[in-house]
């Protein structure tokens, strides 16, 4: 039954400078007509959240400094009813915290400008408790749809591969966003219709933000090179970036990535309904800048490769529900779309087209770093093929070690523990101590 007396509001204190807001949550008891109780707080109207879109925000730390594209000023109309499911997810979190030892993390979000002036959003997990990090920097890139929070650091357990590989490896994680996602700038044509300008934040920009972020780990870190992981549209971003600079990079893993092994797809190149009719080896020149994706979206190719009726024994449900509050949570726009929904540049699309051609976007010959390669064998997106035409490739790689995770599927590390997940992790956790076995 809805409170007719006082609405509890949850609001975020702004403290801006030149490029950041800090944000603080807050509970407020306000009047029916919304007036806030305290001054220089802003609340504004915005749609209800759910108890884990408002945990994405609250969970992990008390305070936050995101970009302040990132921050409209957000409120929260609640019932009694909402107010109680929120007070006992955040007992939960908190209790699991106590049970686990926590801080066992400890995260710090800033921003780093590209050499062609793009920012671009950082997330930093170190080791808590007074742990010192050691070794190379680690930094995690998300793929062609959901940005770098939504992909490796939700607050729910299991779904943050950032900070169990800063907890089992003891360095400093970085979780980036790529141009024109989440937290990094947007360029002009994210705000303009979609067919008014060609796709996004294509590889070789990309590559661009991905430097910026190496220079900025390297010197919070003291090393002289970085380790780089890449999830899917990720894994082909940081090839690129590792045959452009292999002095950079020690160790770099690819999961799930095209390479342009064959120019058979089921979903992308020549065959598929992205293709333009008139030349079938090229991209639709409807594609547009940018697509809107709702939460739906997010799950159906996930659920498709799932080889049982109750996804639930394959993938916990608040990794899933999470995953998608993150993805909808990234884009200020979600909000204005029925139902919310945010962009994702189709620069990515573009690329992974190519690749999934036959068409290389690099060659790995140059790549000096020890390699892993991971495929699931349930993937949608990369082919046994990429993963064979890589290795084949990285003639001067340290080492090359090709992994096929069984039964696991493209999200495998967003998946239950038995299903992949831990596989995956020890694979990592292997190559970044160098006990892999040499080429």
């Amino acid at each position: 039954m809805r409170d007719q007396g006082r609405v509890a509001r949850v609001c975020y204190s702004r403290i801006e400078d030149s490029e950041q807001t800090r944000v603080s949550p807050r509970f407020f008891v306000t009047s029916a007509s919304g007036r806030v109780s305290q001054t220089g707080d802003v609340c504004a109207d915005f749609r209800p959240w759910s108890v884990a879109e408002f945990r994405l925000w609250t969970a992990c730390t008390a305070t936050v400094t995101l970009p302040r594209a990132w921050i409209p000023a957000r409120c929260v109309e609640l019932t009694r009813m909402h107010l109680l499911r929120l007070f006992a997810a955040l007992a939960g979190w908190m209790a699991l915290n106590v049970a686990t030892g926590a801080p066992e993390v400890v995260r710090h979000d800033f921003r780093v400008r590209t050499a062609d002036g793009v920012n671009i959003f950082v997330r930093e997990i170190r080791p808590g408790s007074g742990a010192v990090a050691r070794g190379e920097p680690l930094i995690l890139v998300h793929g062609a749809r959901v940005p770098g929070l939504g992909s490796f650091d939700l607050p729910v357990p299991g779904g943050s591969l950032a900070a169990d590989l800063a907890q089992r490896t003891g360095r400093q994680v970085y979780v980036m966003d790529a141009r024109d996602y989440g937290g990094s700038d947007r360029s002009s044509a994210m705000n303009q219709p979609p067919g008014a300008n060609l796709p996004q934040a294509r590889a070789f920009e990309v590559v661009r933000d991905i430097a910026a972020v190496v220079v900025e780990a390297e010197h919070r870190a003291a090393s002289h090179t970085v380790a780089l992981f890449g999830w899917a549209t990720g894994g082909m971003w940081v090839g690129y970036y590792a045959s452009l600079h292999p002095e950079q990079v020690a160790h770099l893993v690819t999961l799930n990535a095209l390479y342009g092994g064959s120019d058979q797809h089921t979903i992308l190149g020549p065959g598929s309904s992205m293709r333009d009719p008139t030349h079938p080896d090229r991209l639709s020149p409807n594609i547009g800048a940018y697509s809107w994706n709702d939460a739906a979206s997010l799950v159906r190719g996930w659920d498709r490769s799932i080889p049982i009726a109750d996804k639930s024994q394959w993938r916990d449900p608040a990794v899933a529900e999470a995953y998608q509050h993150a993805a909808l949570a990234s884009d200020p726009a979600a909000a204005t779309r029925n139902p919310p929904a945010f962009r994702a540049p189709q620069g990515a699309i573009e690329d992974s087209f190519y690749q999934a051609s036959g068409r290389r976007l690099f060659d790995a010959s140059s790549i000096t770093a020890h390699v892993l390669v991971v495929r699931s064998e349930r993937d949608f997106w990369s082919r046994p093929e990429d993963v064979e035409a890589f290795a084949q490739d990285a003639v001067r790689a340290r080492s090359v070690r090709i992994v096929t995770l069984a039964d696991a599927t493209h999200f495998v590390h967003l998946d239950r523990a038995e299903r992949g997940r831990d596989r995956l992790m020890s694979e990592v956790v292997a190559l970044l101590a160098d006990r892999v076995p040499a080429r």
